[in-house]
Order: structure tokens, then C-alpha cells, then sequence
């Protein structure tokens, strides 16, 4: 039975355009629900048969459901011509079917390259995601366009110059856009931010790792599994501070201070010295120091047993100084091509700071941590070793005890 036949068969029962326009609506609707089903049906079973990856990713991504839209296009536009009155009316709907699927379809494809893309080591150095965006949103809005131009019946020129006459509005409504597109191409180009780097950024109480990149926001991933949404023009506007360089060193750095109780700072007497001699790390020095010492004075002619303050003398806190560096380039965590130093601060009503500073070759957190924690361990138990005291504000013991010392 030939189409002329058909037609002549159910001629009766679409008397009127108006069924007749209904019904191919219908039928458009059903074959697009029984194309999408054959189409995923099928390609599942394909998928399943095949290694690659990228037939999955079409699935996932629903790019078969796309297809299936240009099945009920096709029977729009051919059904068109057997509608007399109305036929340009569902011409135009096939055209406006068309400009959605072709705008769906690019999307989908975008997202596929996107996915692949990402997965590839080179994404975290130049992330894409938000230009995608923009491509994105440039192809539906050409689609609209072409929509507004069919349904108007005018170029899409005209459309175009009227959108000119109010581009200050759009300037301004889309400013945040136009600013965080900017932002997002100066920190891809310059390499400020890449995804998986630990960033600080107090004003947005954001510390944590960077897990994505948009046109319009950059996502932070915090310690405590927060997420922070920072808009990305905020990034050229404010600072922040991207621990990046300290991750590519392969160190994490120790800058930290305990304040030794001035009172307790003293010239070593023959006792002390004869105790710290004992000490393996730093016997040898203090042999060196003391025959150093007992030259220049003896070569100056100073009479050492006049007065203690008389020539030069070995200190404890210059000796624990010099123990905690050979302590630190001993340690087997510590990094000895990076700067290591041990030095005083400026005096505080709390102490006088001795900061170490230092690189532990571990950048991981617990790790880095631990290993502090372990020298400061070790520090702290050796100042009494040095006849010097850790300085701490007295507590309700510490008055209790110099109470009952006074009364008794």
C-alpha cells in the first residue's frame, strides 16, 4: 500500500486540518519515544560488546537521546506540505526543533571533549572548563537567535542591531560574567590557579584544595570538607595564597619560636661546660669553641680570672643554639639544601623567641605535623639539659607553691 493509497484510506478520519495537524503532532511525539527506545536499546547492547570508553560516555551524557529528535524534525517538515492553511506553521516548528537540536547536540558534544579533556594531567594546568561554558552559552544563544529570527520572519542582522541599542543594559547585567571571564583567562594564562592546589583566601574563610574551575566561580574543597564558592573575579580583586610552590619543592617549611626565660640565660661555668661535653652532637664543637676561646684570649692578654664578663665566653642559650642545629641537620627528615638557621627575635615581655626555621621534606599534612611535633618534642625536654627554662605565664600551682616556699 503506496502513501497516496494511505492517505486516501484515512482521508475520512482527518476531515478537518486542525486533526489533521494534531495527529502528525502526535505521531512526531511517538516516533521521537520510539526512536530514543531503539536507539538506547541498541546502542547499550553495542556499548557492552565494545572496550572503549567512549561509547559509555555517550550514553552517560544522553547523546542518543539527542539523535532521536531529528526524527520528529524530519516528519514535521515532510508532513508540512499536506497541511494547506497551516503548513508554514509546522514548517517553522521543524526549523525551531532543528535550531534546539543542533544547540543540544553541540552541548553534549562539549561535554564528552570536556570529560576526556579532564582527564588528561595537562587539564590541571590549563583547565577548560569555563571556556566551555562560554561556548556553551554562545551556541544557545545563537540558537535563540535563530528561533527569534524564524518566528519574527526577519534576518538575523536586524535581531542583532536591536540587541546593539541596549547593550549598556546587558553590560551591566551580565558584569559579573564579563569580569569572572576575565579573571578565569588571567589566572589559566598566568598558572595562578590549577585544580588540586591548596589555596588560603580569608575573606572567603576558604583553606583547602581547588576541585574546579568555572567561567563564573571557583570551588574550594576546605580541611573540614566544607565546600567554598568564591566568585572568580574575586580573584584579581583579593589576595590569596596558593601553596603550590611549597607542594613542587617537595618541602613544607618550620617557622616556629619557644621563648626561653631571660633569667635563666647564662656564661658557662666549668661544671656546665663538662656536662655538655657528654653531649655527642655538639662534644666536638665545644672542644673547637673552648681551644678557639683560650687562643684569643691568651693572644689579647685578658685576664679571664679578674672578672667572668672578662674576654669570651662559651653561653648556654649559644650552645643549645648551636646543639638544635647539628640536631636538625642530623635529623634524617630535614632538608639540608634548604635554608636551616636557629635564631633569636626580638625580646617580648614574654621571653626571648628562639625560632627554628627550617624544611621538613614531606609536604603531606599529618606527616609534616608529626615531624615537628617530634623536634619541638625533643627540644623542649633538652632546654633543662642547658640549665635554661622555657618561659609560661604562672599558674594557680606556680603561686601556690611560691607561697608556701615564702611561709615556710
Amino acid at each position: 500500500m503506496n502513501i497516496d493509497k494511505t492517505l486516501a484510506y484515512i482521508k475520512p478520519y482527518i476531515a478537518n486540518e486542525g486533526t489533521k495537524l494534531l495527529l502528525i503532532l502526535i505521531i512526531a511525539l511517538l516516533s521521537y519515544k520510539i526512536a530514543k527506545h531503539i536507539l538506547v536499546k541498541v546502542s547499550k547492547k553495542l556499548a557492552a560488546k565494545t572496550k572503549t570508553k567512549l561509547d559509555d560516555l555517550f550514553l552517560e551524557y544522553k547523546f542518543i537521546h539527542t539523535l532521536s529528535l531529528y526524527i520528529p524534525v524530519i516528519i514535521l517538515k515532510l508532513s508540512s506540505k499536506f497541511l494547506p492553511k497551516t503548513g508554514f506553521l509546522m514548517e517553522k516548528l521543524s526549523y525551531i526543533l532543528l535550531s534546539l537540536a543542533i544547540a543540544i547536540t553541540i552541548d553534549k558534544l562539549i561535554s564528552i571533549g570536556l570529560f576526556l579533556y579532564e582527564e588528561k594531567p595537562i587539564s590541571k594546568r590549563w583547565p577548560l572548563r569555563g571556556y566551555a561554558q562560554i561556548v556553551k552559552l554562545f551556541v544557545y544563544i545563537s540558537s535563540l537567535i535563530v528561533i527569534l529570527c524564524i518566528i519574527l520572519e526577519k534576518s538575523p542582522w536586524g535581531i542583532l542591531s536591536g540587541l546593539g541599542a541596549i547593550s549598556a543594559i546587558l553590560m551591566f547585567v551580565f558584569r559579573h560574567l564579563i569580569l569572572s571571564f576575565v579573571a578565569s583567562f588571567q589566572v589559566i594564562t598566568q598558572d595562578l590557579i590549577r585544580i588540586g592546589d591548596w589555596i588560603e583566601m580569608p575573606n572567603y574563610n576558604a583553606d583547602g584544595t581547588v576541585v574546579e574551575i568555572t567561567l563564573t566561580n571557583l570551588i574550594v574543597r576546605n580541611w573540614d570538607n566544607t565546600l567554598v564558592v568564591i566568585p572568580t573575579y574575586k580573584l584579581i580583586e583579593d589576595s590569596y595564597k596558593n601553596w603550590r610552590g611549597m607542594e613542587e619543592a617537595g618541602a613544607r617549611r618550620i617557622k616556629r619560636a619557644i621563648y626561653i626565660d631571660q633569667h635563666s640565660i647564662k656564661i658557662c661555668d666549668e661544671k656546665l661546660i663538662e656536662k655538655l661535653k657528654k653531649i655527642h652532637l655538639i662534644k666536638d664543637y665545644i672542644e673547637s669553641k673552648l681551644k678557639e676561646i683560650e687562643e684569643y684570649n691568651i693572644s689579647k692578654n685578658i685576664d679571664t680570672e679578674a672578672s667572668i664578663l672578662n674576654g669570651r665566653r662559651l653561653t648556654n642559650l649559644g650552645t643549645f643554639r648551636i646543639y638544635i642545629e647539628e640536631y636538625l641537620k642530623q635529623h634524617p627528615k630535614i632538608r639540608k639544601d634548604l635554608t636551616l638557621m636557629v635564631r633569636h627575635l626580638q625580646p617580648t615581655p614574654q621571653g626571648l623567641p628562639l625560632e627554628i626555621y627550617a624544611f621538613v621534606a614531606d609536604t603531606r599534612w599529618v606527616i609534616y605535623e608529626k615531624i615537628q611535633a617530634d623536634i619541638f618534642d625533643h627540644i623542649l625536654a633538652a632546654v633543662p639539659e642547658f640549665e635554661l627554662r622555657v618561659f609560661q605565664f604562672p599558674s594557680g600551682v606556680d603561686l601556690r607553691k611560691a607561697i608556701e616556699e615564702r611561709l615556710h
